[in-house]
Formats: structure tokens, C-alpha cells, sequence
């Protein structure tokens, strides 16, 4: 038998997986491919009491034969075939193994004998420990169930380590008889007679009053999260699910959810991520799994969406980062072309010169769009594609309304780029699971300096105006809105303390709603959220505390022209040495500053549309007195005009260098192409 070809134990059978949170309370249990509740349990894992009982049970003398106990197999042939009194089978345990694993029919001569050969043949290639865990995985006890494993967790709601020696002996006795000794047949007296007399067997006079519990009452906790987590895993899977944070977030969104049904809200997802270890504290990803009528089973969390205007902070982090601009500069929110897009805002209204700051927490799509317009190495589509936004196409089919949200990304993403700017700009995956290795280096998206300065920008009081406390002291919160084009998505998004929370709410279906947008409906619920997270755990600001330790100067800087010039009516602001622009907005208004068209951008004109494409012609000036200001492409005259009236201008295919000249002489060029398609 030691000459034989190895036989495998385990290898082709299905296993469940058994998820737990952080604490190690059971959320699911699965079943196998078969339909058997049958978790894969490792002998160190299995208590020394239930070994001990099943050793008395089914096969004293273990440890001493070769596989095949001869006496015991004789003692059962004279039962079962000379005198007749009652079917004995004999088994060892190894055999039973054999039995289990190939489903043999074992109740003939012949079909014993295969048992038996076979029982050999394994114990000539494995361990008796090895074959003690595999009857142990394998073993009967009652209904679906199989396996030490699954078996201690349906009927005493315990991982088979934990056992007690009651609760190992009451198991112990199902195989033998497991159609009898079901513990959760409605009557229960064969289970608990045998129960009493391995006890005795066992020398254990005390006998503890059992009850189990039933397959029907089974946890089925994070059904989102467990649904895709670990596909090619079974067994034991620690989650780092927070089952308080968890349940309480689950409470709160139900609540909400209650409140808000009559303006056509129903559905909403939820994510809490402890950024500095990125671990996922909470995953809800619908409002009700068990829904039909919204579609519960889908995983918003996991779903492409527009993101709104939640991205617009990365594009002012990489201008930071890139010298364009530092959180006290005047950007501009006037109507503006770009080609032949021409952004307008949420409440089709314009603000004029503001503060970068302000211009970013007002959500002001011309000034961030303005902004991505001058990004580069890598411009915002690169840096998303980077940060594993994974858009489905190339960047021109987005092109600047990607600022707005014309890209779809998951909240899972839009997570991991927001614990990105609290992690100083490095980009870590999002943790699952605790066996999952946090990570020591990560990604390096964006300078630690532009990541927490730009938090800074995001810091305000919540829409109701009320202090967000914990444990009796204000902890801020950075946060960003964001609704998608149509009302067909609310979000928004922040850091609170550790965490960076997640919530959207909408429709699986696509459908819009007017109730849609994310200051009005995801905002509230955001800081219900975060109002509750800081009663259950006591939060401490990461900004603040971060940013003393960073190259970082405060300058102050005059509020009429965004440049540190001390002009009486100063605010200080952050500033990164050797970055951040001195002198921006004056320096540049030196000499007329060409606004549209844009240096290097490819324009595309299209064959089939009956308008033909004009491009506006606009310019910054200095003074902004109306001076005449004189347009050239190459040496042809375009016309002239000052700097609050554009031209229009109808360009041809090709490369052109636009020139601008003011009367005192002074000028700026761009170069453009202009392209046709069909």
C-alpha cells in the first residue's frame, strides 16, 4: 500500500466560507457547491475536547491500527451475517473517510473490502492526524450538514476551537446515527440519549441540559460585502467589518430611508473606511438586500456612477501641486468657452473672481474646469487612470466634463481617493479582509502638502449649520457634494476623524428625481453618519495635527487680489515653499493673457452639424478699462475688441498661431489646432 499512488483526502470536495467581522462573530455562512453546509476546519482549529469525544465514539483504537481494525471488522461480520441480529459495521475512522470521500456503498462484501483497500492505501500516505481532520470535515451531522466545522456554528454558534466539553460530546454521537440524532428533529431524545451515555462512557457524570440552535436562524450580515468577497476562498474568512458601526449605520439609513419616502427616495449606499489602515468598517450597499422592487441585491458600492462634483478637489490638489495655484488665489467664474464647450454652473449663475477656496466648496464648475484646462503631467484624466478610476474610454471622449462627473466611477473608488488625500497623497487599496496585509509603501499620487492643504479647503460646518462633536469636543469635518447630470445621483463624500465616509443615494434603475442632489438629500445623511460614528467612538482630528509637520508657511494674502502683498484687507492662507505662485493674479496681468482659445488644444469641427465652429476670442488684461486689443491669425486681421466682449471667430482646418496686441503694444500668443470630422 506504501507503493500505491497517493489518494488524495480533500481535494475535490466543496468547501463553505464563513465570514466573521472583526470581532469574531459569525456574519454568514455559505453553502458549498453541493448545497451542504460544510466548512473546512484545520485539526489545530478543532478543540481537544470534540477529538477527544469523537475518538470515543467512533474508533477507541485510532491510534493503534493500520486503518482496518481486524476485530472489529469480524466482531461486525458475525453480527450482520451469523447471527443476524442487526447491521454492525465495524469502521474505523480512516475507513469511514473512505466511505465519505467516494460514497461508497459499503453494506455488501464487496463494497467493504474496496473500503477497506483503500483505508490502507491512505493510511500508508498520510498522517493519523491528517485523516482524523479529514473524517472531521467529512462527517455526518444531520440534514446538510457536514463537518465538525459548520456543525458547531449552526447548532452552538461557536467556532469548533471554542467548544465546550458538553457541546463536543453532544456532537460527537450525530455521525453514528445522524437521521436519528439530528439535533433539530422535532423530537430530540435519541440526540440527547446518546449524548448522556458517551458522557458516562467519558467518566463525565455532569450532564449540561442542550439545546441547538437552527439552520433557519443563521446570521446573513454584509450580504453585499460577502457576496463578492474572496470568490476563489472558502473556509474561514475575517472580515474587518465593525459590527457595531455596522449595525448602527444600518439603523440610521433605515430610519432615513423612512423619512425621506415620499420624495421618491428609497434606495442609498454606504461606505466607512478607516483610512489610516484602510480597513472597511462598514459596507451597506443598498437600503434593503431583500427588496425586489429597488433592486437590494445590487452592490451600490461597487456600481459605476456618475460621481457628480466629488471629484473636483483632486483638481485643485494637482494645481496645487503644480504651482497654479494656492488656496487664497482669485479664480475666475465667468461665462467661458472651451472650444465649443461652454460650462455653466448648478445654479446657472456666476460669481466672478473668488477665492480658489471658496470657488472649490461652492462647487463652481467653470473656475475647476478652467483649472483642469491647464493641468498637466499628468493632467486629471491621467491621474484618475492612475488612481484606478478605470474609465471605459479614452480621455477625448470625456474631455473637460470630466470634472463634472461625465466619467463613471464606484464609491469604492471615490473612497480610496479620498483616504488617498488623508494619507498624504499616497494611494493604498482598500482592505477587506484582516488577513490582508496593510501596506507599507503604496502609490505617491500627490504631495503630502497639496493633499492636506486641499482638506483644508473642504472644511466647513454641515448644511444645518450644527457643531459635528465627539465625546464633547468639535472634530471637523472635509467634505464634498456632488449630484449627477438629470438628478439621478446624490453624493457625498469626506473625512471625519479616521474615516472617510461614502453615502449616495438614488436609483439602481437610472431614473432621476428631483430630490436628487447630494447638498439637499446625501449631505443630511452624511452627517447623521458621522454624527453617530462620533458617539460610538471617540474621534480625533488627522488634518490639523499633520499639517505642523509638513513643509507649509501661512502668508498673509490680500483678499482683493489673491497675491501675498499686505494690502490692509488680508486673510492668511497656506502656501508650499517652492509651489505655491507669489504674485500670481498681478504678475500675470502685466501684459494681456489669452484666455480662449487654449495653447495646444486640438479643436474639432464637425462635418455634419450645420452650425459651423466658432471659437471665442477672449483675454485677461491688466487694467480691464475697455482698451482696444487687436486678434491676428498669423498675419491675417481678425478684428479688435476689449476685454468684456469676446469675438467669435470661424476658424479653418489646420495649425494656427493666434495673436493678441494692445494699443501699448504688448501681446500673447497660442497655438491651435483645428481638426474636422465626419
Amino acid at each position: 500500500m506504501y507503493f500505491s499512488p497517493k489518494p488524495d483526502l480533500l481535494d475535490h470536495t466543496s468547501f463553505s466560507k464563513a465570514y466573521f467581522d472583526r470581532d469574531g462573530s459569525l456574519l454568514r455562512l455559505t453553502l458549498a457547491k453541493d448545497q451542504t453546509f460544510r466548512l473546512f476546519t484545520p485539526y489545530e482549529q478543532i478543540s481537544s475536547s470534540l477529538l477527544k469525544a469523537t475518538l470515543q465514539q467512533e474508533d477507541r483504537y485510532f491510534y493503534l491500527h493500520p486503518g482496518v481494525n481486524p476485530i472489529s471488522v469480524l466482531r461486525a461480520a458475525a453480527e450482520t451475517y451469523l447471527k443476524r441480529s442487526r447491521p454492525v459495521g465495524g469502521s474505523t475512522i480512516t475507513m469511514q473517510v473512505v466511505r465519505l470521500r467516494d460514497r461508497l456503498d459499503t453494506r455488501t462484501p464487496h463494497g467493504k473490502l474496496v473500503q477497506m483497500m483503500r483505508a490502507l492505501q491512505i493510511e500508508g500516505h498520510y498522517s493519523k492526524k491528517d485523516i482524523l481532520e479529514a473524517y472531521l470535515n467529512l462527517a455526518p451531522y444531520g440534514g446538510n450538514i457536514e463537518g465538525a466545522g459548520a456543525a458547531s456554528l449552526i447548532y452552538f454558534r461557536q467556532p469548533a476551537a471554542n467548544l465546550a466539553l458538553a457541546q463536543s460530546t453532544a456532537l460527537a454521537v450525530i455521525p453514528q446515527n445522524p437521521l436519528k440524532r439530528f439535533p433539530l428533529n422535532a423530537n430530540t431524545q435519541p440526540w440527547q440519549a446518546a449524548y448522556s451515555r458517551l458522557n458516562k462512557t467519558m467518566g463525565d457524570e455532569t450532564e449540561i441540559p442542550l439545546s441547538a440552535s437552527r439552520r433557519e436562524d443563521l446570521p446573513f450580515l454584509t450580504p453585499h460585502l460577502t457576496d463578492t468577497l474572496a470568490r476563489d476562498r472558502s473556509g474561514r474568512i475575517d472580515t474587518t467589518i465593525a459590527p457595531n458601526l455596522q449595525r448602527l449605520f444600518e439603523a440610521q439609513l433605515s430610519a432615513w430611508i423612512s423619512r425621506n419616502r415620499a420624495k421618491d427616495i428609497d434606495n442609498a449606499a454606504v461606505m466607512l473606511v478607516h483610512y489610516p489602515t484602510m480597513e472597511v468598517r462598514a459596507l451597506i450597499g443598498s437600503a434593503d438586500f431583500h427588496n425586489i422592487k429597488i433592486e437590494g441585491q445590487v452592490d451600490g458600492t461597487n456600481a459605476r456612477r456618475s460621481p457628480g462634483s466629488t471629484l473636483k478637489p483632486f483638481v485643485y490638489a494637482l494645481a496645487l501641486d503644480q504651482g497654479l495655484i494656492h488656496p487664497e488665489s482669485l479664480v475666475e467664474d465667468d461665462p467661458t468657452f472651451f472650444g465649443e464647450y461652454r460650462p455653466g454652473n448648478f445654479d446657472k449663475a456666476f460669481y466672478g473672481g473668488l477665492p480658489a477656496r471658496e470657488a472649490l466648496t461652492l462647487s463652481r464648475n467653470v473656475p475647476a474646469i478652467e483649472l483642469a484646462s491647464r493641468l498637466e503631467k499628468p493632467d486629471f484624466y491621467e491621474f484618475l487612470q492612475a488612481a484606478g478610476a478605470a474609465f471605459g474610454k479614452e480621455e477625448a471622449h470625456y474631455g473637460l466634463s470630466l470634472v463634472v462627473g461625465s466619467g463613471e466611477v464606484t464609491m469604492r473608488t471615490l473612497a480610496k481617493l479620498y483616504a488617498l488625500l488623508g494619507n498624504g497623497g499616497i494611494l493604498k487599496e482598500l482592505r477587506y479582509t484582516k488577513d490582508a496585509p496593510p501596506e507599507t509603501g503604496g502609490k505617491a499620487l500627490l504631495s503630502p502638502e497639496a493633499s492636506l492643504v486641499t482638506l483644508t479647503m473642504l472644511e466647513r460646518p454641515d448644511p444645518a449649520k450644527m457643531p459635528f462633536t465627539s465625546a464633547g469636543s468639535r472634530v471637523p469635518a472635509y467634505w464634498k457634494t456632488g449630484t449627477s447630470n438629470g438628478f439621478r445621483d446624490a453624493w457625498t463624500v469626506g473625512i471625519v476623524g479616521e474615516y472617510v465616509l461614502v453615502v449616495w443615494t438614488g436609483h439602481f434603475d437610472g431614473r432621476s428625481s428631483p430630490a436628487l442632489i447630494g447638498a439637499d438629500m446625501a449631505a443630511p445623511l452624511f452627517f447623521e453618519l458621522a454624527n453617530a460614528l462620533g458617539q460610538a467612538e471617540k474621534l480625533q482630528d488627522q488634518v490639523h495635527p499633520a499639517l505642523d509637520k509638513l513643509k507649509l508657511t501661512r502668508v498673509p494674502v490680500c483678499m482683493q487680489t489673491g497675491d501675498p502683498t499686505g494690502c490692509g484687507n488680508d486673510r492668511d492662507g497656506w502656501f508650499i515653499p517652492g509651489k505655491s505662485p507669489f504674485m500670481l493674479n498681478n504678475a500675470a496681468l502685466q501684459k494681456p493673457q489669452i484666455l480662449s482659445p487654449r495653447s495646444g488644444v486640438t479643436y474639432v469641427a464637425s462635418r455634419a452639424s450645420k452650425k459651423s465652429l466658432q471659437i471665442p476670442l477672449q483675454v485677461r488684461h491688466k487694467d480691464g478699462n475697455g482698451e482696444k486689443l487687436f486678434w491676428f491669425a498669423g498675419t491675417t486681421y481678425l478684428g479688435q475688441n476689449n476685454d468684456d466682449a469676446p469675438i467669435l471667430w470661424e476658424p479653418q482646418p489646420g495649425t494656427h498661431i493666434i495673436r493678441l496686441v494692445d494699443e501699448t503694444g504688448q501681446s500673447d500668443s497660442q497655438r491651435i489646432h483645428i481638426l474636422t470630422s465626419e
